[in-house]
């Protein structure tokens, strides 16, 4: 038996990298013809040129999924189609009434509007806020089951989508356990390093880590090195290395997490960063913030710390906890790999979720051969 399966994937932020996992090991599976369709901004068609599409994402990327899933259904049925993220699906609904759909997401709607702030993202007129609600929850609702990155997105769409809890499947995005995985030795050192991985500096609390960074580095006894892969363009300063061009996973971004001891991310705005978990697989313990689901991937005291965003007093007693204490950066990054392993492993992930799509696939069939 195989499974005709269509995959619609945003290509905006952490969602990319996401596509490409899947992609990767997906593809292992033998009895899956799996077509994809990649989501973005520039898509080099009229989309592009016409000026209702070209500055509303929501309209621009469900004529890119309608357009594209049209000429996949064309060439052969498709069995089920996935959506990630939803905003693509909206313009879907008629499509999936008569093909199963699965719509993934890192939050919903309401939940990324309470982050607005701080991804420039700015609230429209009530009446059209409330015409975007229904549009969302009758997609959810048509949706033959959510996906969602964590619990957090997940009691987000019970509470304001009005969607049954048995409907909504939380399955992490994860990483490469095994390809993120260090080898190397990292006590003692002369040097501890503090790594940081955020394009959006000032979202993702760069600012607030340099700022600390600085007192900890002028009092305290040990050599410290900051490690900043950032697009933001700095100016250059003591025991500061900032990295512009390092691409996603790749070798060098690697070596950087495996000679680091600690990853510090003090975001103000985040759902679900799916660089913590490449840093838990790196065996590094965490300081992050509880915003989002970050606490269901960064544990308090366990596997790092998660502080208030914007509290630079308490970035730097954590980060002092950690660069004081090398047994107890040993037991976190012990306990983080273990936790990412279980947790947030791509290739099982992947497998899970796919394990759900041929499952409601399987359910179809039946009730059409009855």
């Amino acid at each position: 038996m195989s499974y005709r399966i269509g995959f619609f994937i945003e290509q905006i932020l952490g969602h990319r990298t996401h596509g490409l996992n899947l992609r990767r090991f997906i593809q292992d599976a033998a009895d899956v013809d799996a077509q994809w369709a990649w989501i973005s901004w520039q898509s080099g068609t009229l989309a592009d040129r016409l000026p209702l599409l070209r500055s509303n994402w929501t309209l621009r990327s469900g004529w890119q999924a309608r357009r594209a899933l049209a000429a996949m259904q064309r060439e052969k049925a498709l069995d089920a189609v996935f959506f990630h993220t939803q905003v693509p699906a909206v313009l879907s609904q008629d499509w999936m009434r008569q093909i199963p759909g699965i719509v993934s997401l890192d939050a919903t709607p309401r939940q990324y509007d309470s982050l607005g702030s701080y991804y420039d993202h700015q609230g429209s007129a009530e009446w059209l806020e409330n015409f975007k609600w229904r549009l969302n929850r009758d997609c959810f609702h048509t949706a033959r089951a959510l996906v969602t990155w964590s619990r957090w997105a997940r009691d987000g769409l019970v509470a304001e989508y009005e969607v049954q809890p048995e409907r909504v499947h939380v399955i992490p995005p994860g990483v490469d356990v095994q390809a993120w995985q260090s080898d190397r030795a990292r006590e003692p050192e002369d040097v501890i390093r503090i790594l940081f991985v955020g394009g959006d500096f000032e979202r993702k609390g760069g600012r607030l880590l340099l700022e600390v960074f600085r007192s900890l580095r002028d009092t305290f006894p040990v050599n410290l090195e900051l490690h900043l892969v950032t697009r933001a363009v700095l100016a250059p300063e003591k025991r500061v290395i900032v990295y512009n061009d390092l691409q996603p996973n790749s070798p060098e971004l690697k070596d950087l997490f495996h000679s680091a001891h600690i990853f510090c991310l003090p975001t103000f705005g985040d759902c679900l960063p799916v660089v913590l978990a490449e840093a838990g697989a790196a065996g590094l313990p965490s300081v992050s913030t509880d915003v989002g689901g970050i606490a269901e991937i960064v544990q308090d005291g366990r596997t790092g710390y998660l502080i208030l965003p914007g509290d630079g007093n308490a970035l730097y007693t954590a980060l002092a906890q950690l660069i004081s204490d090398p047994q107890l950066r040993c037991r976190q990054s012990a306990a983080a790999y273990e936790w990412i392993r279980q947790n947030f492993d791509a290739r099982r992930n992947a497998g899970r979720l796919l394990d759900l799509i041929k499952q409601i696939i399987d359910t179809e069939r039946a009730r059409r051969s009855q």
